[in-house]
């Protein structure tokens, strides 16, 4: 039995290796600095899908792209190895990536149907440990202000390096982190379905038409 199949999680060390992450944040931090650029200097604006977002409703203050084209490549790429590791059949549906900066949050929470099979995997920075509550249970009174049962588990911490992937049933285990005392710290957000499951036709590619492209319904 996997270990994913015991417990709905697995880490994965080494999904993709150091060199990629490397590439990756690099490219990350490049790009917060010239979003961040051109939306100062009116070369662009906020609603331009193709530009990153500095007011992301979960974790304020950091900066946020949905559906990077080098993030979907990932998304793609690693499901190879997540089936090796786990024997799940996947379909992807979207990317997510933050770049995370000191301060930032993420509260308790746990995903929505796109995210049946949610990963982080650390592209690089400052380590930044998640935490997820293996039990399922409901513990979340209100995510955006942070507000759980005084009897919530605490959960069990994982670290993770450049190049690994926490992948988890994101829609049954609350996850979250702790505020991040780094400077920066990036990580992309990798999400599927059960290629059999319920949700395997309507959410292919989070319903849009391809990969790389914005949601518009």
């Amino acid at each position: 039995m996997s270990t994913f199949k015991k417990n709905k999680y697995q880490i994965i060390r080494g999904a993709i290796s150091k060199e990629l992450a490397n590439i990756a944040y690099d490219y990350l931090q490049i790009s917060a600095e010239a979003d961040h650029w051109m939306l100062e200097n009116y070369v662009t604006h906020s609603g331009n899908w193709l530009v990153g977002n500095f007011q992301d409703k979960q974790v304020p203050g950091s900066y946020a792209k949905y559906a990077d084209r080098l993030m979907e490549t990932l998304l793609i790429k690693t499901i190879p190895v997540m089936k090796a590791k786990t024997n799940l059949d996947l379909i992807p549906t979207y990317s997510y990536t933050r770049l995370y900066r000191t301060g930032n949050i993420l509260n308790r929470h746990k995903d929505r149907p796109s995210c049946e099979i949610s990963t982080t995997l650390c592209l690089g920075g400052d380590p930044w440990p998640i935490f997820i509550d293996p039990t399922g249970s409901n513990n979340v009174i209100d995510e955006h202000k942070g507000v759980m049962k005084p009897d919530a588990p605490k959960g069990n911490k994982v670290d993770l390096k450049p190049g690994d992937m926490l992948i988890y049933s994101g829609c049954e285990l609350e996850h979250w982190r702790e505020p991040f005392q780094g400077k920066l710290c990036g990580q992309v957000f990798l999400h599927y379905n059960h290629a059999n499951g319920p949700f395997a036709k309507s959410n292919l590619y989070d319903k849009r038409p391809m990969l790389g492209i914005p949601k518009t319904r």
